[in-house]
This record gives structure tokens, sequence and C-alpha cells, in this order.
């Protein structure tokens, strides 16, 4: 390996299963591009050409490893059907499905993933990737972020972990459908240039060895596609109370992607390859205590990341900051 390789060698690496020098360092900023473009979040979703110039702009600023140039867990739901209903700038939408389905049931009339793919703000997602990969001339990583199984399929079913329930008919088609979905959004994603996939599961039934056994299956066909395509998958695990009981269950079995489970849910790492060994920071948070960050150090990650999306109060000063001190960790 090159002594200072770029992050893109970094990634190709990581692929191979070689731990890189330094830690990535990832931190998940898309919606602070609404404020560079002085933009309501809902007019910047929509707005190709605004985001490629917000993320090009915070470049300079921002000398992280990566651009994200697409983050919003809204993004398959609205695909599928799903119509956003915004109450502000500054607050999350409201999902609403047609014909108003009981909790724990899939709503009627959702698009076929094969169509749903090509709907809402997924084309927009793949033009952006296009645009900044035929712009940018140096190794940045292009960054986007997907929802995961079991997070997509809450949503769909309106349900929180503690309402998961085992064996459930109704259950296993929403994972079954969100599976599919993840499979075909990933699949356009990668395509259209993207270098790293954050899949993200925000939520997190509790686990057994059978449920771990059934998810990773699920993730399976994704996580081949984008390996396929020499691009780095990523779980993103932002649920710290299921992480402090599920992460030795977790770390317990081969993935193909790197497991960056929320910073706060665990003091150590259990026995893992340091090339799938990744951290997610508190994106509220930063930048964080400097013991934290001294103990993150030591657990020598592959790839530093964030929970979620960096608000768009965020300093950019203290980010950029954040991203020479990781650049010096080995």
């Amino acid at each position: 390996m090159a002594e200072n390789p770029t992050p893109r060698q970094m990634a190709k690496d990581l692929l191979q299963g070689i731990a890189p020098p330094r830690p990535l360092f990832l931190p998940i900023v898309f919606s602070l591009g609404a404020r560079v473009e002085n933009l309501p979040l809902r007019s910047f979703l929509a707005n190709p050409t605004k985001i490629t110039n917000a993320m090009r702009q915070l470049r300079g600023p921002l000398p992280a490893d990566g651009i994200t140039c697409y983050f919003d867990p809204y993004l398959e739901v609205e695909a599928l059907g799903a119509a956003l209903r915004w109450h502000s700038d500054d607050q999350s939408p409201t999902v609403c499905w047609p014909g108003t389905p009981r909790k724990g049931e899939l709503p009627q009339g959702l698009r076929p993933t094969e169509v749903a793919v090509r709907a809402g703000r997924i084309p927009i997602a793949t033009e952006v990737i296009r645009r900044l990969d035929a712009l940018l001339r140096d190794d940045t990583l292009l960054v986007a972020g997907l929802s995961g199984p079991f997070t997509l399929a809450a949503s769909l079913l309106q349900i929180c972990e503690q309402e998961w329930v085992d064996n459930n008919d109704v259950s296993s088609s929403a994972l079954d459908l969100a599976a599919a979905m993840l499979t075909q959004t990933a699949s356009a994603i990668v395509e259209a240039g993207a270098h790293v996939i954050l899949i993200h599961e925000d939520v997190l039934p509790p686990l057994s060895d059978e449920r771990v056994d059934d998810w990773a299956n699920r993730l399976s066909p994704v996580v081949n596609i984008i390996r396929f395509y020499g691009a780095l998958p990523l779980l993103l695990l932002t649920n710290p109370a299921a992480m402090c009981q599920n992460l030795e269950l977790l770390a317990n079995r081969e993935w193909e992607g790197i497991l960056c489970p929320d910073a706060s849910s665990f003091g150590e790492w259990p026995a893992i390859d340091a090339a799938k060994r990744g951290v997610a920071l508190a994106p509220n948070y930063l930048p964080p205590d400097p013991a934290l960050m001294k103990r993150i150090e030591t657990l020598h990650p592959a790839v530093v990341t964030t929970s979620g999306d960096v608000p768009p109060s965020a300093d950019v000063k203290q980010l950029a900051g954040m991203c020479e001190e990781v650049r010096r960790w080995r």
C-alpha cells in the first residue's frame, strides 16, 4: 500500500480487507447545503443544481474524505408512494400514506420497486452523483445514504422497535419489500457513480441469532451489488440502546461491509477484523468531548462517520478541525 493513499484507494483497499493507515473521515454533511444555498430544505432536496453547487462549495472549507451527495430518510418512502407533509423548514415532514392504513399494515397502492426507483427524488439523487463525478477532479469519495430493511419496513408499517412482533407475516412482507427497494435504489446509486453507500438502520428490533441471519440474508444481495460496482458498503447502526445489547452478536457474523455503530453504544470493539470496524459520532454533538475522541482513536477504526445528518447550524470550521484531527490518527 502507498504510504499516503488517496481516499478512493483506501476505499478500494478496504474492499480487499486491507485496513487503511488512518481512518476515512466521512461525516454526513448534506442538509447544511440548504443553508449554503439559502433555501428551505424542501426546495433544496428537489434541486440537483443547488445540491451540486452546495457540495462543491463545502468541499473547500471541509476537507473530509468524501462528499455526501444525497441523504434523506424519506427518500424511499416517498418513491414508494407516500406524501410528505412539511409543517416548517426546521421540522421533519409527516409521512402520509394513501388510504390511511392502520399501524402494522402495509399501505395499499404502493408502487412496485422497479417503478419506485424511477419515482420521487431518486432520479435527483442519481443526477447529483453523476454531476459531481464529472465535476470533481480529485479523489474525493461520493457518498449516499439509503434506509436499511428494518428501518424502511418500520416506516411502511408505522411501528417502532418495541412493536415488532416475532413471526409476524406482515412484518416479513414489509421486510421483503424493503429489501427489494434497497436493492433497486442501491443499484441506481452505484451505477450513477457513488463510491460509498451508507445503509442506515435507525430502527433495530430485538435481535436473535435467527433474526440476525435473516437480516444478513436480506442485506446480502444489495451488498454484493454495491461491491460489484467497486463501491464500499457501510452499515450505519444508529440506535445506541440496541447496539449495547447486540454488538457482540453482530460482530460474530461475517459481514462484507463495514459496521459503523453509534460511538456511545460501546466501550471497546469486540473481536472483529480491523478493516470492518467503523464508528459513528452523534451529529448533534460535534465536536465530541475530547475524551471520547481519544477513546475512538484507540479503537483504530477504519471509518469514522456520523450517525445522521449534521444539522444545518453546524460550525463548518469546527468540522474542518475534526477532519484534520482524524487525518492525524494512525
